[in-house]
């Protein structure tokens, strides 16, 4: 599962009234407000709200937020142009996810979710009052029409996520019902329950693949008040919001106004932050977290900065390898590059030692495969032998580690010894191969701030004979780049659920592999690959899952697809003391939009500012 809206938290014990059961009927099928993954939802017909939310939170106030780069299109579903910040917040989805859980969904545009046993269809039934922002209702027509143009016209995740379905047909004046091919895929329905809905009529008359700065019209909390490109964007909520009420939207969106500013490049965003610019900000670097805060403001409590525990699977980040280019095509010359990575020394010097060493795909989490594989991992990776890793049978992968002193001449060993198993050899400083070609590529970053740890990384290359040039551009150029597969190496996320599913086909998938725009980055083709892909999307139960992503994490790890670099289990948290928020974290982490304005806090916050010098 991953939340495929455009590519662009006071706890309650107990509910406030008695509740009852979701309908579960005999044979397993579901018929009421929400679907679990696995098991039954933890949030039962009746329920008031979640328990991380504040049911009883003020709503009003402005929030200043700050984004990188720029943007030039409003119309976030295609992979033209560069959407502005904060676009889903103008659209409601069918159903919601809660961040204390799996993966479950409960109704917000869809009063209903129907699905048999076996998952073979899903039917959603759209709550008579749900509305667009022009007043109109929202249909079953405007849902078929959705499906069929992302389909058609949308970003190539939507084919990815939606490829098992076979059709779309209206079963009711407010129903819909869409029809699996056969196959088992338990996540489906919930797949596509985060489906977002666009309004036909506005539509059909309007270009949907070509980028726009027309506010399109939504059926959400907000509406776009006004835009200024590639500077900022703000959002007003509505204040007769069709689902104000609904019991997945009470306590959450509770700012009236919403203001995304956007800032050349990652020093001037912080600055920004620091001049008291802009109000909340999520930190993801350690070097600023450690030195960059401590500024008056922090000393009198005018600024706050907080790390948030989460709970939630940690996906991999790392120097992603473009499979597409020869020099990468043979394991051993990528394993060999991951050796000059100095993790331990990195960390310590560079880092203040906040991270640790990703080594899964599924990191912090159950999900992640260590030790050998098990007996009901075997059953899926035998039919694959002599096609995937032999070590994937014999070892557990960890990645090269040293003692962090800065001296890692045992791993440049063991991968010269790895550069010459494959045909590579040193002469006159350079590393090159039977034809005298020099190993030379270029490490793509779209953030400067990489730089710190790509320099050192491409220095130990460099001892190697390796000519790794490393070259920073804006965000625009990186996204074209990225969408063609312009680049030899970039640094790359692979955003993981507790729950993964579809999304494992756009990630790895051989079709994806050639489709401009998809996440397939590392151009991996393999049919073992796309068969523990699909055994992952049919598991039938929570614990077949666990075996069957371990699996595949194993092939994953030792296909060596890139250089794993670390990971943090905690939100590193900035904002402007004029919030209150809910005592309870969520397991997914910080959850923003529960979030509001505290009157009190707000009314001396700019007398603190001055006192400690912040604009």
């Amino acid at each position: 599962m991953m939340n495929i809206l455009p590519r662009c938290v006071l706890a309650i014990a107990a509910l406030a009234a008695a509740v009852l059961p979701v309908p579960v009927l005999a044979d397993g099928a579901v018929d009421g407000i929400g679907i679990a993954m696995h098991g039954e939802p933890k949030y039962k017909e009746g329920f008031k709200y979640f328990d991380y939310v504040n049911p009883n939170v003020p709503k009003g106030g402005e929030v200043k937020l700050g984004s990188v780069g720029g943007f030039d299109t409003l119309n976030g579903f295609t992979i033209k142009g560069r959407p502005a910040a904060g676009i889903g917040a103008i659209y409601d989805t069918l159903m919601v996810s809660s961040a204390d859980e799996p993966f479950s969904v409960y109704g917000q545009l869809a009063e209903k979710i129907e699905c048999p046993a076996d998952r073979s269809w899903v039917a959603f039934t759209l709550r008579a009052n749900a509305r667009w922002h022009d007043g109109k209702p929202v249909t079953a027509e405007d849902l078929i029409f959705t499906f069929n143009i992302l389909l058609e016209k949308g970003a190539p995740q939507f084919r990815y996520y939606y490829q098992s379905v076979d059709k779309v047909t209206k079963t009711g004046e407010r129903t819909v019902k869409f029809s699996f091919k056969p196959g088992e895929n338990r996540e489906l329905p919930l797949i596509l329950g985060q489906l977002v809905v666009l309004p036909k009529h506005y539509w059909e008359t309007r270009d949907f693949d070509k980028t726009t700065l027309e506010p399109p019209l939504g059926n959400g909390a907000y509406k776009i008040e006004s835009v200024d490109p590639n500077r900022s964007i703000t959002y007003r909520r509505v204040p007769d919001y069709w689902g104000k009420d609904l019991a997945v939207n009470v306590g959450r969106e509770n700012f009236d106004v919403i203001r995304y500013d956007y800032y050349r490049d990652q020093s001037v965003w912080l600055e920004a932050f620091k001049a008291g610019a802009y109000d909340f900000r999520i930190e993801n670097s350690a070097k600023e977290w450690a030195t960059a805060y401590d500024i008056p403001a922090l000393k009198t409590g005018a600024l706050k900065k907080e790390p948030m525990p989460n709970s939630r699977t940690h996906g991999l980040q790392g120097w992603a390898f473009n499979l597409r280019k020869p020099m990468f095509q043979d394991r051993r010359v990528r394993e060999a590059i991951g050796y000059a990575y100095d993790f331990e020394w990195s960390n310590k010097t560079l880092a203040y030692g906040q991270y640790t060493r990703a080594r899964s795909y599924w990191n912090n989490s159950e999900l992640e495969s260590k030790g050998l594989p098990s007996a009901e991992e075997l059953k899926l990776l035998e039919p694959w032998r002599g096609q995937i890793p032999d070590e994937v049978f014999t070892k557990e992968y960890k990645p090269p580690v040293t003692d962090g002193s800065g001296n890692n001449r045992e791993n440049l060993r063991k991968a010269a010894e790895l550069l010459k198993q494959a045909g590579w050899e040193v002469k006159n400083g350079k590393l090159v191969d039977a034809k005298g070609e020099p190993l030379a590529f270029e490490i793509l970053l779209q953030d400067p701030t990489y730089e710190r740890i790509t320099l050192p990384f491409a220095k130990n290359l460099e001892r190697l004979g390796i000519d790794a040039r490393v070259r920073s551009v804006d965000s625009a150029q990186y996204q074209k780049r990225t969408d063609n597969f312009e680049f030899d190496v970039t640094i790359d996320s692979f955003p993981q659920s507790e729950s993964p599913g579809n999304e494992q086909r756009e990630f790895w998938g051989s079709a994806a592999a050639d489709e401009k725009g998809s996440r397939n980055s590392t151009g991996i083709k393999s049919k073992a690959i796309d068969a523990l892909v699909d055994a992952i999307i049919a598991a039938p139960d929570r614990k077949s899952l666990v075996e069957r992503t371990h699996a595949l994490d194993r092939v994953l790890q030792w296909s060596i697809l890139s250089v794993p670099q670390f990971y943090i289990a905690v939100d590193r948290v900035a904002y402007w003391d004029k919030f209150g928020r809910p005592d309870k974290v969520a397991k997914q982490g910080v959850q923003f939009d529960t979030w509001w304005i505290d009157a009190e806090k707000l009314a001396t916050l700019g007398q603190r500012k001055a006192a400690a010098g912040a604009n």
